[in-house]
Formats: structure tokens, sequence, C-alpha cells
């Protein structure tokens, strides 16, 4: 008992841990009559020995035994002779010290991050899901505390909430995100100059964050090539007057197998700031549903990592098969106490009730369905195509995917059948939904690699404009409307079949099938179909048939030379006639 271990620990200290340990493991053997299993006996002083070097026996003592070593024992090995001594063995002995990374508050996490002005932060959450609210909260109201930083994020949240709040309180000097959203200040504070905005591919910020705890200086990765984004153009930050006062620099890029990629650096911040389910006090961490998202990739990036979970439980009461953050890679835990989880888009079905869809989206969302076959995984993006799933046709099934880091999306929350709208189940339009039996919830890094690995059969999402050759403008406006690319990029750009969903033309009458796209480019060459309200177009991105746009349906009620009328680029009819779009 603890006579015992004092003994243990005192010859130990004097004489050698070789010794204590055969002290204590021949004392065990005389009590138990068995080699003893391999579980940590505690010494004083709150270290522990590990008993190693040896498994569950069953020999039973004798005094011949005192002769031999207890892993002899254990072994079955018969007595010692004279003439026979024992070869001296090494014995591996491991301590361990209980430790915790638990701090009081907020305050004291971040004055132990040594975070300073001009610093990089990393910032775990998607839209309003899984946001480190307490960290952000304190960072924001600290009124001498660090300025002129650079955010790392996926989204720009919205206003008067997380990132929102350090934007407001002027600490932000650039983001690098690649959404804004709904952050109307944000998108004042980039166009009159008082922000400067590094719009990134979703994915690409991932994986730079993964790099980075990989400790790999870079990657290369196809999102964004042939695209201004690669050559270099996009506005960081305006002038005051509305003129640009700085752009973006060209990206360095290389052929693959005929395939140009970009190189990006790895993103390593001195601080990261991250939220999770759950934690332990070694640090280690427990994320749900889709609040996982970024979180897992910013701190292993981090040269710093500050987590707050919403449950802190002691060290060994989270299974190690459970953990889905390493402790390592977190340095100071906190208890989130600014714990709000504001849902941005609540969503809710009545009683399965299929929203009624009419006109022209309706048109388009049902001939979207159409593309679905049985055994895809899909991605949808936001808007229009994500309708679609409320119409997939009978006897098909599909799993749809969030970049957001959900693989089986299940239909918004219905309340009949007490489903509510919970904050950590949401899709890539921010909106509250359900999974499906056997889903699967994961990081942004992973997520984004199914999307680049060609693991997912079918992309289906909107447009600001297409060209005839395949070209794909989604994201970005010059001057007055500033969304981001987010994983458009990322999903144009891998071996999905990419289909793009939108009116034929836009409110001002103007076509937006053109011969060549006039605002800044999602992808080059990227689109294998469009699906309007007027007709669908089969695109030759590979120039397989000299290119350019082929005519194969068209809406009841419409000629050739209407379609003709609202495009703005030549093309062919299909050579076996233009069958009609079906509404139903």
């Amino acid at each position: 008992g603890e006579r015992l271990r004092q003994v243990c620990l005192i010859v130990h200290v004097l004489c050698n841990l070789d010794l204590a340990r055969w002290i204590l493991e021949c004392a065990m053997i005389v009590r138990f009559s068995r080699w003893p299993s391999p579980s940590s006996v505690h010494l004083v002083g709150g270290a522990s020995m590990s008993l190693v070097d040896g498994s569950h026996g069953s020999s039973r003592w004798s005094p011949h035994d005192l002769r031999r070593s207890p892993r002899a024992i254990h072994r079955g090995e018969p007595p010692l002779l004279a003439n026979n001594p024992p070869a001296p063995q090494r014995r591996y002995i491991r301590h361990h010290v209980e430790m915790t990374k638990l701090c009081p508050d907020a305050k004291t996490a971040l004055s132990l991050s040594g975070l300073k002005s001009g610093d990089t932060i990393a910032v775990g959450g998607f839209g309003l899901g899984g946001t480190p609210e307490t960290l952000l909260n304190e960072l924001a109201s600290r009124e001498d505390g660090p300025t002129d930083l650079t955010v790392a994020s996926l989204t720009a949240g919205v206003d008067d909430f997380g990132l929102g709040r350090l934007f407001e309180a002027g600490k932000v000097k650039r983001m690098i995100s690649s959404y804004v959203g709904e952050n109307k200040n944000f998108e004042h504070m980039f166009f009159t100059g008082q922000l400067e905005v590094e719009l990134v591919p979703q994915g690409t910020i991932a994986a730079r964050l993964r790099a980075a705890g990989n400790g790999m200086p870079a990657i290369f990765t196809p999102a964004g090539a042939g695209t201004l984004y690669s050559e270099g153009g996009i506005p960081l930050k305006y002038n005051s007057d509305g003129s640009v006062a700085i752009a973006s620099p060209p990206r360095q890029t290389q052929m693959f197998d005929g395939k140009e990629y970009v190189m990006e650096p790895a993103l390593r911040p001195e601080v990261s700031l991250v939220k999770a389910f759950k934690a332990d006090t070694r640090g280690n961490l427990v994320f749900r549903g889709t609040s996982q998202n970024a979180n897992p990739d910013c701190a292993v990036a981090g040269k710093v990592v500050l987590a707050e979970a919403e449950i802190i439980v002691e060290a060994g009461e989270i299974d190690p098969d459970e953990v889905h953050l390493s402790g390592v890679y977190v340095d100071h835990l906190i208890q989130a106490r600014d714990n709000e989880k504001r849902i941005e888009r609540l969503r809710e079905t009545n009683a399965g009730k299929v929203t009624d869809i009419s006109g022209g989206r309706g048109r388009i969302v049902r001939r979207a369905a159409k593309e679905f076959k049985d055994g895809m995984y899909v991605n949808l993006g936001i808007g229009i195509p994500t309708l679609a799933s409320s119409f997939i046709p009978e006897g098909i099934h599909i799993e749809l995917q969030a970049e957001n880091g959900l693989m089986g999306l299940g239909p918004y929350p219905d309340p009949t059948l007490n489903q509510h709208g919970d904050p950590d189940y949401i899709n890539a339009g921010k909106e509250t939904v359900t999974a499906i039996r056997g889903a699967s919830s994961f990081s942004s890094s992973e997520s984004f690699s199914m999307i680049r690995g060609g693991h997912i059969d079918l992309t289906i999402l909107g447009g600001m404009q297409c060209s005839a050759s395949g070209d794909l403008a989604s994201f970005f406006i010059p001057g007055k409307l500033l969304k981001g690319m987010g994983g458009a990029m990322d999903l144009v750009s891998s071996p999905s079949t990419v289909i793009v969903t939108m009116e034929h033309v836009a409110k001002n009458g103007s076509p937006k099938i053109v011969k060549q796209c006039s605002l800044p480019l999602t992808g080059r060459g990227v689109v294998d179909r469009i699906i309007t309200d007027m007709c669908v177009f089969d695109c030759d991105k590979r120039a397989l048939r000299n290119g350019g746009l082929t005519l194969t349906e068209i809406a009841s009620g419409l000629t050739i030379d209407d379609v003709r009328a609202a495009t703005d680029c030549p093309f062919d009819v299909a050579s076996g006639g233009v069958k009609l779009m079906d509404d139903d």
C-alpha cells in the first residue's frame, strides 16, 4: 500500500529506478501470487511508473523465484542455476505527470498567448457555426489590446457577432477569407478602404493551414488556375474614392500531367482561436457536427492555440478513440462562457411539405434534379442548386455533401417530428439541416480532399456568367458586390461533373451566357452543362467537338430564335433535335 510506495520512492531517489521497480514487482507477486497487469502504479508526488514490459500471466510464486527476475517469472523460465547468471535486461519506464491546460478565463488565455499588434490569427468557424465566441468577444473588448491583425477564417461572419465584433472594434487590418456572406459592415469597410481583403478559395485556406501543421512550406492546387486569382489583379484594398489601392500579385503556377496548378504557401498564424464541443483538461478536443469545419485545421497550424469548449471534463473521461484533435496541438483551454450559438438561417419544414417553386426558377430546379443518378455523391451550391434536393426522382438514392464538413446531408428539420434547428448542423448556405442515418462529419481540409480527389461525382452550383468555352464567373463584381468564391473554385476545378444553374438573363435583361465573361472567373473551361429557365446547353469544355455550346433542350412555348436572342454567343443545335424541358 502507501508504505510500499514510499519505500520504493526512497529507493528510487537514493539508489536507482530499476531496484525500486524490482522491489515493487516482487512485492506484488508475493501479495497476489501472479504477475501484475500492465497498469500504472502511482508513486507519491503525482508521478507514476508504468509496467510496460510485461503482460498478464498466471505463474505461481515459489522461493526459487527470488533468484529470477520478475520478467522471467512471468515468462515461466526455469529457476536460475549458480553457473547460469541472468543476462542484463533493459527496463523501459514511462513517467506520467498530471497536467492541465485549463485557464480561468479568456483574458488569461489571451495574455498567455503573447498575441501582439500586427500578428496573424486563424479563427475557426463557418458562418456562425463553431465560432469561438468567448475568445473573440474578449479580444474585441480589450481597448488596449492588439490591433492591425491579419485574420484568416473561412467566412467573415455577420455584423455585431463573433468576427464581426473585431471589425467593428477596428482590430483587423487584413482579412483572409473565402466568403463574406451577409456581413454588410465588412463589405462597406472594404469598398471604402478601411479594410484589406484577400479572397482565397475555401479549400485552399484549409489546405494551407493543414500544410503548416504538417511542416510543409507550400501546396499545389488546381483551384483558381487560369483565372484572375492566379494571374493577379484582384483588388485587396480600395482608396476612399473607389479606386484600387492594392491588387493581388500573380501566384506561381506549375504544370503537372498537362494540368495547371497554383502554388500556395503554408499559412502559419501566430495564434489560433478554436471552438470545441467537449474537451478534457489535457486539451483533447471533440467537435460536433458541422461545427468542426476548419477548427482542427486552425489548431494544427497555430504556433500558439487557444481553445474554448462548451463542456470540459477531467483527463481520461474521453475515450481515446473519440478524440478528434489531440491535446498536443492545444496550449490553453477555457470554458466557453459566451455560448449564444446564434443560428444565421433557421430553416424548417412542415410535415415533409416541399416548398412550392413555380415559374422559371421552378423549371430550373426540377430539371436540375434529373441530373441525379442512383448512388451518386453530390455537392449542391447555395440557392437554386440546394432546392433541387427536394425533387429527387423516385427510386434514386444519392448522398449529399456539404463542403463545411458533412456527408449525408438530410432535409430541413421538421418540428412535427420533434426536430428543431441545431446550430451545429448547417449546410453550405448556413441553413439548419438534419443528417441522414449513416452520415459522417469531418474537417474542412478533409472535405475538400474528397472534392479535389475526385470522390464527388456531381457538382451543381449557381453563376453570374458562363461563356461558350465553359468559363464560369460567380463570385465578384469589382467595386459593387463582394461575396467571395467560397468553395466554388475548388469544386469546379475538381474531376467531378460540373453543372451551372441560373436565369438566362440578368435582371436588367442582359445575357448571362456570353462569348467571353467580363467578370472575374471562378474557373476557366470547367462547365459541363448549363441549365437555365429557357433551355439546356452542353459545353464542349475540352474542345472535343471544336468547343462551344450545343442546345439540347428548350422550355415549352419558346423557340430556338428566342434562345438566340437572349444568348450573347453562337451555339449549335443538337443533331438529333431539341427536346422539351419537362416542367413536372
